[in-house]
């Protein structure tokens, strides 16, 4: 396979694998394959819609057998896909409810578009939510993880967005990069771009706009509403944002 997603899946209640399955015609159409982790919960209470992807040739699913922290969970999932494909394969670390809501809303043509356009010598390529994808999204979350941005600005020169939701690099790249990943939590993500930074392209894109409310069938303006309202969801931000930062700080310490 020349491109394949790479994507974890944590769905012990099922709400994404109906999803996933709307949109795979869709995904074999744009992709070589697609690479699934699988957390123990969610092969425990979903063990038929496990059953079915582990049937279907495009999916490849690496099975967690243990219950984990998160970063770990997602390294593991990086490193396989790394060793799985050849280095030359263009893989998509993304996220399943991200992609979905892409491909079935008004985004479906961009997202499409952008994916077909890319070349070998465009990656590694970070995928960045524009200011109409920002609009969309809580104002806290903006607010929140625009403090990594910005902080990551003074020491790079370069706007990022350390709380990535689509990254593409070549399956070698990654392979040499992810012995040097520390951290255990959400802030990996944020490893991974100063990692890739020296060569790091990026992309402003529409078709990252805020996925929840269509996820979740929940109207757009109340759900924004609520959690920008939500002292509980301003903690989750702030709980990988300030790791994110100290990341940063003691790259900073190090130069």
């Amino acid at each position: 396979m020349h491109t394949a997603l790479v994507m974890p899946m944590h769905d012990p209640t099922g709400l994404l694998f109906p999803h996933l399955t709307a949109i795979t015609p869709q995904l074999k159409a744009l992709f070589g394959g697609a690479i699934l982790s699988i957390t123990p919960a969610t092969h425990a209470q979903q063990p038929a819609w496990v059953a079915h992807y582990a049937a279907d040739d495009f999916f490849r699913l690496y099975e967690l057998h243990a219950a984990q922290p998160i970063g770990d969970e997602f390294v593991q999932l990086y490193a396989y896909a790394a060793a799985l494909c050849p280095p030359d394969t263009l893989l998509h670390l993304c996220f399943v409810d991200r992609v979905a809501y892409a491909l079935q809303s008004v985004y479906g043509a961009g997202f499409s578009a952008d994916i077909q356009a890319l070349h070998r010598t465009g990656v590694p390529l970070l995928f960045q939510r524009s200011a109409a994808a920002w609009q969309t999204h809580p104002r806290n979350y903006q607010a929140i993880e625009a403090m990594v941005t910005v902080i990551g600005e003074g020491y790079l020169g370069k706007t990022l967005d350390f709380a990535w939701c689509h990254l593409v690099a070549q399956a070698g790249h990654l392979r040499t990069i992810l012995p040097q990943v520390k951290r255990h939590d959400l802030a990996i993500l944020a490893e991974l771009v100063l990692l890739l930074a020296p060569v790091i392209q990026t992309r402003e894109v529409d078709w990252l706009a805020w996925e929840d409310p269509f996820i979740l069938g929940r109207d757009a303006h109340q759900l924004k509403q609520e959690r920008e309202q939500s002292p509980a969801e301003t903690q989750k931000r702030l709980a990988y944002v300030l790791p994110m930062i100290e990341l940063i700080q003691a790259a900073m310490g190090h130069s």
